[in-house]
């Protein structure tokens, strides 16, 4: 690993711009993501909705190419955008309500269409129009609210202590749902509670919609962005040429492309289908739960000693190597069956992946971030919807194209959709424990190769940061005395990437 020993030249006491009320608007949008149970969706359309795997797989494919339209044009759309509210915040606050609306129809679905078979066309219609119209009304959103992060704040330093610090704080509620609904979904299919699924999916699905969004809309409305845009628009010519010309984004791109062919199903699978219960997916967290904390201690000590290419690499590798040995293990002499053994051993995985559990967090959200001040560093405007409708673009391609051929792989292991809990095929079982663990790391693992080229070392990196510091103090200097025809000069050289 690189050792990173470079004293930095930024200041060592940086400029707090976020106040309270905004850092805690900051931790709000974070715990935001993660009240939901996208964890049980799976199971929802197999087993509730019930939708055949092969209209889903065909589903699937349709939306990759629309989404390979739609997306670019939202992307350009974005970053041409001027308003007095800002860049991003106006596409926020006008999706965000509508988005919760249209979202909480999805978990009607079983309401709308009772007790139909899984081929039933009607059903799937109009599941898959839901699913497109939510899906293109979102990229608007997270588009718009992947560039406004990047924006709160000018100094890396403190934008790196509020991911860490809403990383901590959303921790402490982010699997409430999960474990809760978890719990209620155990006793209802062991007949223990007698609650029909689809009014518990329901229930859950639309109060987290509804948490989720008034959470997402407090952050927006008491958020500033202050990280300044060029004064001219940004043709489509200069929003493509950010991507093109971006090197971090490029190893980014080609790394997350290559572990993007991971062949997997939801772990929640595993737990449901082969050891009968989802609470033991909770039980089995708890030893590794204050982990979780633990680990951010670590990132500030890691990051003075090794490069964030370093960090990159050892999240990544430590983790699949965990994940492989549960696999090997549980494939000898039907171990995944054994609850004395596999339990265990997923606890004891769980308690080592948690220790770069803050790395995880931390580090590829800065390197995200890293990526959008190159593109102002070396050109001379900021070009974040267009680079994050890239990164979103080729994954939503990788997960409609793998999630088809997930849904076909689920179909040829002889996964029979709304059996009771537990009672699928040991040959069944088995897959489902392998595409839990072992086939999506060895499918993905390509991954890692395209982050030991990672160009911004230490020294690149604190020389942008300097450099962009003093542009932004100059032109912001600048503004207060020049005349229109000096701005309207100032503009085209900004575009041309002419610094003086």
């Amino acid at each position: 690993m690189e050792n990173r020993e470079t004293v930095s030249t930024l200041s060592t006491e940086p400029r707090r711009y976020v106040g309270k009320k905004e850092t805690l608007a900051y931790v709000l949008n974070d715990v935001a993501a993660s009240l939901n149970i996208n964890d049980f969706k799976e199971r929802y359309i197999y087993d509730v909705v019930k939708i055949d795997f092969k209209y889903l797989a065909i589903q699937n494919v349709v939306a990759t190419i629309w989404d390979s339209f739609n997306d670019t044009f939202i992307g350009v759309m974005v970053d041409k955008t001027r308003t007095r509210w800002g860049k991003f915040k106006p596409y926020v606050l006008l999706g965000e309500i509508p988005l919760t609306v249209l979202g909480m129809w999805y978990w009607l679905i079983p309401f709308l269409f009772p007790n139909t078979p899984a081929t039933y066309l009607p059903k799937w219609i109009f599941y898959f129009a839901m699913s497109i119209i939510t899906e293109t009304a979102g990229t608007f959103t997270s588009v718009a609210k992947t560039g406004f992060l990047s924006t709160i704040t000018p100094e890396p330093l403190e934008r790196s202590r509020l991911i860490a610090l809403a990383n901590v704080s959303s921790h402490l509620v982010e699997d409430l749902p999960k474990q809760i609904f978890g719990l209620i979904y155990d006793l209802i299919a062991n007949k223990k509670l007698n609650l029909p699924l689809p009014k518990l999916f329901s229930a859950f699905g639309i109060v987290c919609a509804a948490a989720s969004a008034a959470f997402a809309l407090f952050f927006i409305t008491n958020s500033r962005e202050r990280v300044s845009q060029s004064i001219k628009q940004p043709s489509v010519k200069h929003c493509l040429k950010a991507v093109i010309s971006n090197k971090p984004m490029r190893i980014q791109l080609l790394s997350s492309l290559l572990s993007g062919f991971s062949i997997g199903a939801s772990r929640t699978n595993f737990y449901i289908d082969v050891i009968g219960s989802i609470t033991w997916k909770t039980i089995v967290g708890i030893p590794a739960f204050p982990i979780k904390f633990i680990s951010y201690s670590f990132v500030e000590p890691l990051r003075r000693r090794f490069s964030t290419k370093a960090l990159w690499i050892l999240e990544d590798a430590w983790t699949d190597m965990l994940w492989l040995t549960v696999f090997g293990i549980g494939s000898i002499n039907k171990n995944f069956m054994k609850k004395p053994i596999i339990l265990p051993m997923m606890a004891i995985e769980e308690i080592f992946e948690m220790c770069v559990y803050g790395l995880r967090r931390v580090i590829p959200a800065e390197i995200q971030n890293e990526a959008l001040d190159y593109c102002e560093w070396k050109n001379g405007y900021r070009s974040e919807a267009m680079l994050g409708v890239t990164q979103s673009l080729i994954t939503k391609i990788q997960q409609a194209v793998m999630g088809a051929v997930t849904n076909l792989v689920m179909g040829k292991i002889g996964y029979v959709q709304g059996l009771e809990i537990g009672t699928q095929t040991d040959k069944t079982k088995w897959w489902i424990f392998a595409l839990g663990t072992g086939i999506p790391i060895i499918t993905s693992s390509l991954g890692i190769v395209p982050k030991l080229f990672y160009p911004l070392s230490a020294e690149v990196r604190e020389k942008m940061y300097a450099d962009l510091q003093e542009r932004r103090t100059s032109m912001a200097e600048f503004m207060k005395t020049a005349t229109k025809e000096e701005i309207d000069a100032m503009a085209e050289k900004q575009l041309q990437g002419q610094f003086e």
